[in-house]
């Protein structure tokens, strides 16, 4: 057994800076064992610091089976546990538990909880034979080669949900040693890669804890660092040289400094054709096979497809980090907000003409889709078809109003937006917000009646962008 070696914990103050030091934060501790050739978890974790929710679902991925659950603090003892059905913000990879309480008809929470449980996942060795038909950001991937977790979606560790203030603990702090006998690096969300087959994670900054363990090799440049790279050492350069561009873009834009250095993670998905990027900050998962990866922002054929793609999930550290969304039109404003960043560095950085480019296709996807307008939404079902919603109409809303209100008075409501304290991310506080910007009553109902409220939100978003 290689000795354990403690990584030195990322600086990562700006990522945190929405966390109060009077939060309670659930911290992870414990031991996790993974096999990457047979595809298996075993985990056997505390959950402490736990804080006081009255109403709330602890989320685990549903691959995972549970050994139990054994209060440690107030009391110690064995828990009973049921399952719902009824936490419908889960996205489905999670079953959602609870603790009944001595009545059956109240939950009970511990203050610390010690879990054992186990899973087992296919493994898609090859695009041939052995593979999925597709994959996706909640997917806890086994290719053959490595191993990759988001954690909020996947909950491949246990998930607090707090259901009166829709507040979801993802990000936390932990402790925990991670082993992997067939893997020759490991990487915890939060720390830096390392060359070893078990090392113990620490994090007293709280974060979602995502993971790539596997077989392979990394790069670092200037606190950069790309696992798993396929590029040479000119395309590395460019690349961090690129990225910095688009942080210190939106830092100037936004007066919000930005995060810090990022990981970059270039993997192949389980399935033989899906491409796709995802964040957990302060890491960028790219998923896709041969030009489909990291090494798409260097062909010409498609670069100027790709990089707006990384230029969102760089977008993603204000609209999801440094901001996180809520309420029924949360998903709406984290993603439709972040496309549009990505659409005005588009233009100032990459060019006028992928800019229109990207315009005039999400003009066409909108051909023929009637949307639920922003203040008929009550759930996430309203938005009928979420890619279209969240990528295409609520980005184009946004550059009708940037036409209406112009550049410098978006800036200011996309600041007012990510400082604004509230506990909802709702209707009201997206307009209450944009009152605050424009100190115009008249202005305000007239893009409240033409994209807001409108049933003809679309034709309104298409004249206003010829």
């Amino acid at each position: 057994m290689k000795i354990l070696k403690i990584i030195t914990t990322l600086v990562l103050v700006f990522f945190i800076s929405k966390v109060t030091a009077q939060e309670t934060v659930p911290t992870l501790s414990g031991k996790v064992t993974i096999s990457i050739k047979e595809g298996t978890f075993d985990c056997d974790v505390t959950l402490s610091n736990i804080p006081p929710l009255k109403d709330y679902f602890l989320r685990l991925n549903s691959g995972m089976n549970i050994l139990y659950f054994h209060s440690l603090k107030p009391n110690d003892f064995l828990i009973g546990y049921d399952k719902s059905l009824k936490d419908t913000t889960a996205t489905g990879e999670a079953n959602a538990y609870f603790f009944p309480d001595n009545t059956r008809k109240g939950k009970f929470l511990p203050k610390e909880i010690r879990m054992k449980y186990t899973g087992k996942f296919p493994v898609a060795t090859d695009t041939i034979q052995n593979y999925s038909k597709s994959d996706w950001k909640g997917n806890i991937a086994f290719n053959g080669y490595s191993v990759r977790a988001d954690g909020r979606q996947t909950a491949w560790y246990p998930v607090l949900y707090d259901v009166e203030k829709d507040k979801t603990y993802s990000e936390i702090k932990y402790d925990i040693e991670v082993a992997c006998s067939d893997c020759t690096t490991l990487y915890i969300n939060g720390n830096l890669p390392v060359k070893a087959t078990q090392s113990r994670f620490k994090s007293e900054v709280p974060i979602e804890i995502s993971m790539y363990c596997g077989n392979f090799d990394f790069k670092n440049r200037g606190g950069t660092y790309i696992l798993n790279p396929n590029l040479t050492d000119e395309q590395f350069s460019e690349f961090c040289n690129l990225t910095n561009s688009f942080q210190k873009y939106y830092e100037k834009n936004l007066r919000i400094p930005f995060g810090g250095a990022v990981t970059f993670v270039n993997t192949t998905p389980t399935s033989a054709k899906n491409a796709w990027l995802f964040v957990t900050y302060p890491t960028i998962f790219s998923i896709g096979h041969g030009e489909n990866g990291l090494k798409s922002l260097f062909n010409p054929k498609i670069q100027n497809w790709y990089r707006p793609f990384i230029a969102h999930e760089i977008g993603h550290y204000y609209f999801g980090t440094y901001k996180v969304f809520n309420s029924e039109l949360g998903d709406m404003m984290s993603e439709g907000f972040t496309e549009y960043l990505s659409l005005q560095l588009t233009r100032d950085i990459l060019g006028e003409d992928v800019y229109q480019k990207k315009i005039n296709g999400k003009l066409k996807e909108l051909q023929g889709f009637d949307p639920t307008s922003f203040s008929k939404v009550n759930s996430k079902n309203d938005y009928k078809d979420r890619e279209l919603y969240v990528y295409n109409y609520a980005p184009l809303i946004f550059t009708a109003i940037e036409k209406e209100i112009g550049k410098p008075k978006m800036w200011q409501w996309l600041a007012i937006l990510l400082k604004e304290k509230t506990d909802f991310t709702n209707y009201d506080f997206l307009i209450k917000s944009l009152e605050a910007t424009l100190q115009n009553k008249s202005q305000l109902e007239n893009i409240k009646s033409k994209y807001f409220d409108s049933d003809v939100s679309v034709t309104n978003i298409q004249s206003a962008l010829k």
